[in-house]
């Protein structure tokens, strides 16, 4: 899928205060939690969500994450998490993501991780059709 045909999900929001250092600079590990609501976001606007998906018998683990921090927010900005799907296999999914200024749109933030598909005993499966339909 070429870069102009992919889906691309955005999701805006304010930094919290709790989600910053003492200098007011977003805490690295808050990104973390930006990029889960961006898959996530991403996900429901494809028709489909993390609670159905695991009432349908499946669980989407992480097992890697890349961030590379280019410039620190700050308090009270307002953010958009871009997200979409890089790659795709039967059994595994890997997130893309860019955190922006919403309004001048500076890029803070890129990022990217991979997910492998259980079942809620533990074993690895394919992705429900459903999701695999994503890469189209």
């Amino acid at each position: 899928m070429s870069q102009e045909d992919r889906y691309v999900a955005e999701t805006t929001f304010y930094v919290r205060y709790a989600e910053t250092d003492a200098m007011g600079i977003v805490h690295h590990g808050s990104y973390i939690t930006y990029m889960e609501e961006g898959r996530t976001n991403y996900a429901r606007q494809r028709g489909s969500d993390y609670a159905s998906f695991e009432r349908s018998g499946f669980y989407l683990t992480v097992t890697e994450i890349h961030t590379r921090y280019l410039k620190p927010a700050r308090y009270g900005l307002r953010l958009t998490v871009r997200c979409w799907i890089e790659d795709m296999k039967s059994r595994s999914i890997v997130f893309a993501y860019e955190i922006i200024d919403t309004d001048t749109k500076e890029l803070f933030v890129t990022g990217q991780s991979k997910h492998v598909c259980i079942t809620h005993d533990g074993h690895v499966t394919r992705l429900p059709e459903s999701w695999r339909a994503w890469r189209n």
